[in-house]
Formats: C-alpha cells, sequence, structure tokens
C-alpha cells in the first residue's frame, strides 16, 4: 500500500509542477489521475459570495454536494437525501438522509447541516441567485437523519433550485475560509492551488458513497484556444472541458486517439442590453440592434456553426421552450428605421465583455453588423471573472455585453429589476411568481408566455446557446452529451 501510495503522490507531483500547458510536460501516466483542461478560472472559492460559474464547475458535485442533483437528462435524482415527499399542498418537504455522510474535516452530516445550510443562503450568502432561498419559511430537525423544510408558499422551482450550488451543504465548523478552503461532503478534496495555472482535485478517502475512479483530478487553465488545444494534441492534457476554437474540432474528429462528445447545455450566450441606460432604455433601440444583427451568420463566422438558435431565455432542454429564433428576422432596413424614429440614427456604445474566446469572436461580428445601420460599437475586453463581475455584473457599467449564461432556468434574472439587465416590467415579475407557485402545467403556460415578453420587449438579443463540445483521449469515457447543471462532474469518468 504504501508503495502504491508513493507512486500516486510522485506522479501528483510530476503533473502539478510540471511546465505550463502547450510545452513538452505531458500528463502523468497514472492510470487514476486525470487532467483537464478549462478557460475560466474562478477568483476563489467561495460561491456563496461570487457569482458565475467558474467556481461551481470545479466544486460543486465533486466537492460539495446537495440534497439532490441533476442527472444528465435533467432529472432531480437523490444525492445526500436519499428520498424525500412533499405534502399535498406542496409546501412541506421531508428529506431522509443518507448514512454515514461526514464533510471533509471530520465532522459528521446531519439534519443540522442542512437547516444551518439553507438558511445561511437568506442570511449570508450575496451572490444574485440567492433569493430562490427567500420563499422557505423555517427548517426543522425532526431527527439525525431527517429535515423538514417547510415553505411560505408552493415553489415549482425550488427543488430545482437545491440542484444548483444553492442547495451546497456546509459545516458550521468549515465555513470559517470559504474563499481558501472547500470543505464538503463529495468524493473529491481540494488538495492544491497554484493561482493562474491549476487546482487538483484529490479523492475523499472518507467518502460516504461510490468513490470515482480517478482518485486525482488536475485541472489546468488555458484561456487560448490555441494553446489549449495544443495542450491535448501534445499530451499536456487528457480532456477539454468545452471547446473554445470550433474550427479545430474536425482535426480531433478525424483522429482515433480522441473521442468528440457533442451535445447541448443551457448555456445562452447573450447580448445583454443595459435597459436602464439611454438609449437602451427605449424598446425601439433595443429591437433595432436585434433586427441588425444576423445571427444565423454570426453562429457561422464566431462559433463554427457549432450551437443552436433560439430567440429567448430558454433552452430545448426546458419544458416551456418555444423556438422565438425568427421573431426578429435580420432585417438592416428596419433596424434603421427604428433608430430614426427613436431619435438615435448614430449611436455610440460600448460593447464590455469578457476576454473568453466566445465573447471574443461574438463581438467582432456584432461590431461589424451593427456599423452597417449605424451604430459605433467599441469594444472593451475585461479580465474575467474579477473586472468584468465587477464592473458590469456588479457595478452595472455598461451598454452591451456578451456573456454565456449557465444557471439553469435562469431566466427568472428577468423578475430582478437590480439584476444587470436593468429590466423592469412588473408584468414579468407577476407572471414569473404566478408560474412559480401554479400548477405544473399553469408554469408551462405562465413561462411561456414570459419568454414572448421579453422577446418582444428585445430585453436582450440571445445570440444562440451555446453547445457541448467535450474534447478527450480515447482512453477516458464516461462523459454525458448535455451539460445541464452548473458542474462538470467528474464522478462518473473512468480509464477505458
Amino acid at each position: 500500500m504504501r508503495g502504491r501510495l508513493h507512486t500516486a503522490a510522485l506522479a501528483l507531483l510530476l503533473v502539478v509542477s510540471g511546465c505550463s500547458a502547450g510545452s513538452s510536460a505531458t500528463v502523468s501516466t497514472d492510470p487514476t489521475t486525470l487532467s483537464v483542461g478549462i478557460t475560466a478560472e474562478p477568483q476563489n472559492f467561495d460561491f456563496t459570495r461570487t457569482d458565475g460559474v467558474a467556481i461551481p464547475q470545479v466544486l460543486l458535485y465533486n466537492v460539495y454536494e446537495g440534497l439532490v442533483k441533476l442527472d444528465s437528462d435533467g432529472k432531480v435524482v437523490p444525492l445526500l437525501a436519499k428520498s424525500w415527499t412533499i405534502s399535498p399542498d406542496r409546501r412541506t418537504y421531508d428529506f431522509q438522509l443518507q448514512p454515514g455522510v461526514k464533510f471533509g474535516n471530520g465532522a459528521p452530516f446531519t439534519a443540522e447541516d442542512v437547516k444551518f445550510s439553507l438558511l445561511r443562503v437568506k442570511t449570508a450568502w450575496t451572490v444574485s441567485i440567492k433569493s430562490t432561498m427567500d420563499v422557505v419559511d423555517h427548517v426543522d430537525v425532526v431527527a439525525p437523519d431527517h429535515a423538514r423544510v417547510v415553505l411560505s408558499k408552493p415553489s415549482n422551482g425550488w427543488l430545482f433550485s437545491l440542484t444548483s450550488r444553492l442547495g451546497a451543504m456546509f459545516s458550521p465548523t468549515g465555513i470559517a475560509d470559504l474563499a481558501n478552503q472547500a470543505i464538503g461532503t463529495g468524493p473529491y478534496v481540494v488538495a492544491q492551488r497554484r493561482r493562474g495555472d491549476s487546482i487538483v482535485l484529490k479523492g475523499n478517502p472518507a467518502y460516504w458513497g461510490r468513490r470515482p475512479a480517478y482518485s486525482t483530478v488536475v485541472l489546468k487553465y488555458i484561456k487560448d484556444p490555441t494553446a489549449l488545444n495544443n495542450a491535448l494534441l501534445s499530451n499536456g492534457i487528457d480532456v477539454i472541458s468545452t471547446i473554445t476554437a470550433p474550427d479545430s474540432v474536425p482535426q480531433f474528429q478525424g483522429d482515433d486517439r480522441f473521442t468528440v462528445i457533442e451535445g447541448t447545455t443551457n448555456s445562452e450566450v447573450t447580448l445583454a442590453f443595459n435597459n436602464a441606460r439611454a438609449p437602451l432604455n427605449d424598446v425601439r433601440v433595443r429591437q433595432a440592434l436585434t433586427y441588425a444583427i444576423d445571427r444565423k451568420a454570426l453562429l457561422d463566422t464566431a462559433w463554427a456553426g457549432r450551437g443552436t438558435l433560439i430567440g429567448s431565455m430558454v433552452p430545448p432542454t426546458d419544458p416551456w421552450y418555444e423556438d422565438l429564433s425568427g421573431v426578429y428576422p435580420y432585417d438592416p432596413a428596419k433596424a434603421k428605421a427604428l433608430l430614426a424614429e427613436a431619435g438615435q440614427p448614430n449611436p455610440s456604445l460600448r460593447l464590455r465583455i469578457p476576454n473568453l474566446p466566445y465573447a471574443v469572436s461574438a463581438a467582432q461580428v456584432v461590431a461589424s453588423q451593427l456599423a452597417d445601420v449605424g451604430v459605433r460599437v467599441n469594444i472593451e475586453p475585461l479580465d474575467f471573472p474579477a473586472v468584468w463581475l465587477k464592473q458590469v455584473f456588479t457595478d452595472h457599467d455598461y451598454d452591451l455585453s456578451i456573456i454565456q449564461h449557465v444557471e439553469a432556468r435562469d431566466i427568472t434574472t428577468f423578475g430582478k429589476p437590480k439584476y444587470y439587465w436593468g429590466y423592469n416590467n412588473p408584468q414579468v415579475q407577476r407572471q414569473l411568481a404566478a408560474a412559480d407557485s401554479g400548477t405544473p402545467a399553469e408554469q408551462v403556460t405562465d413561462m411561456r408566455a414570459v419568454a414572448k415578453q421579453l422577446n418582444t420587449d428585445a430585453a436582450a438579443d440571445w445570440l444562440f446557446l451555446f453547445p457541448n463540445v467535450i474534447v478527450a483521449k480515447a482512453k477516458v469515457t464516461g462523459f454525458v452529451k448535455n451539460q445541464v447543471s452548473e458542474s462538470f462532474d467528474f464522478t462518473g469518468l473512468a480509464p477505458r
């Protein structure tokens, strides 16, 4: 046993201390070590106070677990709760907990931690999605393995929200330094972090469930698309978590050393309009910009045609999806007429984007197409996540932005006037509230109405739905086709 541990530790050391991606560094030969290339690096480990998906992408389901999770079909399935029941009035949820669960610091997981974690979202979290937990009235500890959650009103979205970071379970003894220490119940623990380079996850020896096949996962952060591809081609990594140079996919498809997994996501690549700032507070200007953009041409140019045109903040995997991509056909003449009608024939706008490949590529097309209708666009790339999150998302200092919204069912953000959209429509807010508290059938009807209203108001321009394109060495198996949660779940991956 000591020899095997020494070999694994040595292999890990070689991976972590190796040269940067794209050099002659190679991944570990240890079959239980997996090296994954990712684009967006987390600022820290605290997703309770830091927005964006970069943190839960790594930590959710891998380090932190919730009572439930999403499976690959988008269905809510048990995790730390082995079962649950819902009262006839849809307000009371009784969760029976898995036995023998411990946190990474050795503390046992009980119903007291469920109460602590869920109520803490309301009192200590600061991220924009925390309001989803406002519907929780109180949490009772019925027994150490039985937690009862009582809602103030029925909510169709509440249980689903527990599959996100909002449902992550914490121990009161493990929250002293969330930005630097992630202590969950999951199959991995954070073993090392090198800012600007990598994060290493190691298997949790006290994990309560089935242990993953890879005992070590090394996450290499590589922003440049060419360098990311070269890292895989030169044996620097085993997996590209999501391809950032779509034109390069055919070279991997034609090489039997690699497997290409193609599916969909719920990640809407959105041209955000600051609805609260002139001239974008005029619906005619927003509609004009939407008519001015040829989304099919943009998708072909910026992302090699990979992705789906949707026309709304609803992906096809949601039950209320309708294809609204044809509501605003490409019509430069109509765009010019609307701008003239609004008294804005030649507006000048700042397009502030994250310095990520998809946003940079799409921004060039957007700026060119808007220039054709007389709109002057100044593209300002911002470091992501820190600068973009602070200046655009938090301070709302922008006219236009392009960002991939990855949270599931995030159409509800348009019901929050203080969200960075700056969109304030009381009718939409009422419809969202009705959708959440009504029957499942009423929810579908109401959510479709919301999507259509947002489309009518041109509250944003949904450029395309981001595809799920993973490229991996053929020896790595277990990938799911569609990416429907915030997590890149490593627990189901295994060597061939």
